[in-house]
């Protein structure tokens, strides 16, 4: 078939075309409409005022954890939630339904500060709620807050002792000024006896959450951050059934998904075929989170002075998995918030440089994000990574930074302005995991970030560093891409890559920029196959000669 509209973004060089040709699940053609159609005598689907442009790429991305945190918890986030009595009575709602003993619920990243108490729940408060029923209130994925009855459940009692790690830091038990357990865990989610989900429930999970999450919003590929092996297979599965509307590169998540020999191993057997889904390289940790004071920083945190946050692994280590993985083809993508765990990364992948060669440059994820030391750059460049940020993060953490790490934190957010112009190619992503802002696997709500730069109560966020409409829209198609790997069959519209396309309803270039994040997506095809038409977008109509 051939795809025509008033304008198409290419993101690649040469001409103006008005239209694409399709020939199977890839691109035959790329040029104008009237010349396509005369040479190949078929119709085209024309979109009038559209804009055709490539599938969005999302290259961090938590589908799983999104897709089940979306089918079982409850919703606990802000602003949905304004006040703390709001989450207790959301929470006592879910705990009337709970039949499994577990009321789980989802709030936002920086909860405490988004609330208009400026706290978290307490147990006792959730205790009032239910004594009987078990509540998690999971502030972001990070920290989370159990009544007495998860307590009980999880084993933590007053003689509890942590362990010294966990898979994404190190493990606190918080206690109050009397030395009782306040409730609150930090990087323990993955201790905590939640309820597990079934195969079946896993799976409709995944296909409800893969079209909510991603497919409406135009995102055709994803770097999927892999939670379970069963989610995995169930991910294939649904591609045989031909109910997985978007193509996952895995990235095992060690040790949590499996043990870092059996990740570079790599035994996992797929019957999709590897455009659709493979594994394309392993994750771990190097530190944990900001909202938790454990991303590893330079300077002590304003909320504990007695902290520096704290690195979850060795420079040895590092050099190891990176030996490892380049070994089995794999790429290596780091968690590292703060600048003491990238400057671990890069020490440790620079060590490795000098005995092995890398099938993909590293990542660092998050990278970019909080840039208190642009020397830091310097060092990425000399490692050779690939820095990985988060423009919804703008958004979600830009105005809450300095409350944690200190007055220090008012600069250095989010620098996508100086990181291009000194030559950098970046990413756009979500990072969409326990959660995550209601919008945040919307690229064009990325892409506002990008542009406005505006917080969670609407400050601004270091103005200076925005970019343009055109850079942000790259960041999120070819610039994805090339993080993946996968620039020569994706990320822009060109002869011989996958047909994966979207068609805007707006040219986002020409509308004002409060209202990026509205611009809707019409119409998705993956692999020359409309996947997704938007409820009352306006429909094609077909042209011929």
């Amino acid at each position: 078939m051939i795809l025509r509209a008033d304008t198409v973004l290419t993101f690649a060089n040469g001409t103006s075309p008005d239209a694409l040709a399709v020939d199977g699940e890839t691109i035959a053609a790329v040029g104008r409409s009237g010349e396509l159609i005369a040479a190949r005598d078929e119709p085209a689907l024309d979109f009038g005022d559209r804009v055709l442009m490539p599938g969005f790429i999302d290259v961090h991305a938590h589908y799983e954890v999104a897709a089940r945190t979306r089918y079982a918890t409850v919703d606990c986030r802000a602003p949905g939630c304004e006040t703390v009595a709001d989450v207790l009575d959301v929470i006592r709602d879910g705990a009337e339904r709970s039949d499994n003993g577990w009321v789980v619920g989802q709030g936002n990243l920086f909860l405490d500060q988004k609330l208009a108490d400026r706290r978290l729940p307490t147990r006792a408060e959730l205790d009032a709620v239910s004594s009987d029923c078990a509540v998690a209130l999971r502030a972001g994925g990070h920290i989370t807050v159990l009544n007495s009855r998860a307590l009980a459940l999880a084993g933590i009692d007053e003689s509890y002792a942590p362990p010294k790690a966990s898979v994404t830091g190190q493990p606190i038990v918080e206690r109050d000024q009397d030395g009782r357990l306040s409730g609150v865990v930090k990087e323990m989610d993955n201790l905590l006896p939640l309820p597990p989900m079934d195969g079946a429930a896993l799976k409709r999970a995944l296909h409800e959450g893969a079209f909510e999450l991603f497919t409406r919003h135009g995102v055709t590929s994803i770097g999927e951050i892999t939670e379970t092996i069963a989610g995995l297979n169930a991910m294939d599965e649904l591609v045989a059934e031909d109910e997985l509307p978007i193509r996952v590169a895995g990235y095992l998540w060690v040790p949590g998904t499996a043990p870092l020999e059996h990740a570079c191993q790599n035994r996992l057997q797929f019957r999709a075929p590897a455009q659709r889904l493979a594994i394309r390289g392993i994750k771990l940790f190097a530190d944990g989170g900001f909202t938790a004071a454990s991303a590893a920083v330079k300077r002590p945190y304003a909320i504990d002075p007695c902290s520096h946050g704290t690195l979850a692994v060795t420079q040895d280590y590092i050099r190891d998995v990176v030996t490892m993985a380049a070994a089995a083809g794999l790429q290596l993508a780091v968690h590292a918030n703060g600048e003491r765990a990238q400057e671990l990364v890069c020490d440790g992948v620079i060590e490795a440089a000098s005995s092995c060669a890398f099938p993909l440059a590293p990542r660092i994820e998050h990278a970019g994000n909080f840039l208190p030391d642009r020397g830091l750059t310097e060092r990425w460049r000399e490692a050779g990574i690939i820095p990985v940020p988060q423009p919804v993060f703008i958004f979600t953490l830009g105005e809450f930074i300095p409350t944690y790490v200190g007055d220090y934190g008012h600069h250095g957010q989010f620098p996508l302005r100086a990181l291009i112009d000194d030559g950098w190619s970046l990413s756009g992503s979500s990072d969409v995991w326990i959660g995550s802002e209601q919008r945040q696997t919307n690229p064009m709500f990325s892409i506002w970030c990008c542009v406005e730069r505006r917080g969670f109560f609407g400050n601004p966020i270091e103005p200076e560093q925005a970019i343009s409409v055109d850079e942000a829209l790259w960041m999120h198609t070819a610039g994805g891409a090339r993080v993946l790997g996968h620039e020569d069959v994706k990320g822009t519209l060109e002869e011989g890559k996958l047909a994966d396309v979207i068609v805007l309803a707006q040219d986002p270039r020409k509308v004002p920029g409060a209202t990026l994040a509205d611009v809707d997506v019409d119409y998705v095809f993956v692999s020359g196959r409309c996947v997704y038409a938007r409820p009352g977008a306006d429909p094609y109509r077909e042209m011929s000669q």
